[in-house]
């Protein structure tokens, strides 16, 4: 009866913990996005865009913070330092295990440019900060490349999931990967920076319910590979590919967090 009732109220603990997440970002969300309502129009893009990166930045770490302080997560996220070091522009390429993955990265990585569903940035709650920042909706393809390759062309970084959506729960390491990554490189030259994401467990995937509650506290790492460039004896095809493959020998290697395949009933 007492392990019974002790695991209730771990339970309720935890679902309280998820639901002050939540209204986090409710409150930030709809608070920022009133800022950059006004500050859209009084602030020319050379000051805009910081100024979106820099709230997004302190949303973002203090979400972090609360999540490592609350015990939800135990993050090693240290090798996204070394992409910092990168001088000019680059595209860094992480596989998209879950719906939370850019906040990791764009906590350590303020500056970079987000590739998101054009859904997101109409979203009252989560799109005005991100509009203010410059960050890319993907709802017409040709569009996106364009902006893209422009923002990397004049020493952006550039935030793309190479997979185009989070990995899929029958899959077992990545979805087929998309060509935009390979040809925002072809355009613009710029190294591809691959960024493995490992978790055990998978909170937050796609269509993963969220009432599909882990055992906290969940375990995710990040790890910074070797950048990759597009040669002359590349074809975008070809070089998604090799991309591609890079993913599945380093992401199906032995490892503490190496994604298990879920048995299908």
């Amino acid at each position: 009866m007492e392990g019974s009732l002790r695991t209730f109220f771990i339970t309720a603990y935890e679902f309280l913990l998820v639901a002050l997440g939540f209204l986090y970002w409710g409150i930030v969300g709809i608070s920022i996005s009133l800022l950059s309502f006004f500050l859209s129009p009084l602030l020319p893009k050379k000051y805009s865009k910081p100024c979106g990166r820099f709230l997004l930045k302190h949303a973002f770490v203090i979400f972090v913070h609360y999540l490592k302080i609350t015990g939800f997560i135990i993050i090693d996220d240290q090798a996204l330092n070394k992409i910092q070091a990168y001088k000019g522009g680059a595209i860094i390429a992480p596989n998209h295990i879950a719906l939370w993955d850019a906040v990791f990265i764009i906590a350590k990585i303020p500056e970079s440019v987000c590739i998101m569903k054009g859904a997101i940035l109409r979203n009252p709650v989560l799109g005005g900060g991100a509009k203010l920042a410059g960050y890319i909706p993907n709802d017409s393809t040709p569009q996106m490349l364009r902006a893209a390759t422009e923002q990397v062309l004049q020493g952006e970084k550039l935030l793309l999931f190479p997979e185009g959506t989070r990995t899929k729960k029958h899959v077992q390491w990545i979805n087929d990967f998309q060509g935009a990554a390979a040809l925002i490189a072809k355009q613009t030259q710029a190294p591809i920076i691959p960024v493995y994401i490992r978790s055990d467990h998978r909170f937050f995937e796609k269509d993963n319910s969220l009432f599909n509650k882990p055992k906290f506290p969940l375990r995710i790492s990040f790890e910074v590979g070797t950048p990759l460039y597009f040669s002359a004896h590349d074809t975008v095809k070809s070089f998604t590919e090799t991309l591609q493959q890079n993913y599945l020998k380093i992401l199906s290697k032995p490892h503490a967090l190496r994604r298990i395949q879920k048995t299908r009933i």
